[in-house]
């Protein structure tokens, strides 16, 4: 499914790829984030992703009347939790408002591990 904007001039369709890449990109920016991992973790594995697979760190759920993202992360150790992932959620809002021109309705934070970076 895509996410389909409307205005005067016609319609702009954004698939879920682009905007997980957009999210996985801003989220990658903020201090104390170590990488995104696997929002499939069914073996119990943590695979750190780098900035080429980042939108396997996030899902994105649209319907027809909000936009849901989820981000799967790693925080550094010694670095507030609380702190890093309110970042990644005000940069990842910001950063799609700005790209996209719509706000993100809400944005999820899963905070998988801790890691000695």
């Amino acid at each position: 499914m895509k996410n389909i904007i409307k205005n005067s001039l016609g319609e702009i369709e954004i698939s879920k790829d682009v905007i997980a890449l957009l999210a996985g990109n801003a989220a990658m920016d903020c201090y104390g984030l170590v990488g995104m991992v696997s929002r499939k973790m069914s073996d119990g594995i943590t695979e750190l992703f780098g900035r080429e697979t980042l939108g396997k760190g996030v899902e994105v759920q649209i319907t027809e009347d909000m936009v849901v993202i989820d981000l799967y992360i790693i925080v550094q150790y010694g670095t507030k939790i609380n702190e890093v992932a309110s970042n990644v959620i005000e940069k990842v809002h910001f950063n799609l408002k700005n790209i996209l021109g719509f706000s993100i309705d809400k944005v999820n934070v899963v905070v998988h591990g801790v890691r000695v970076k």
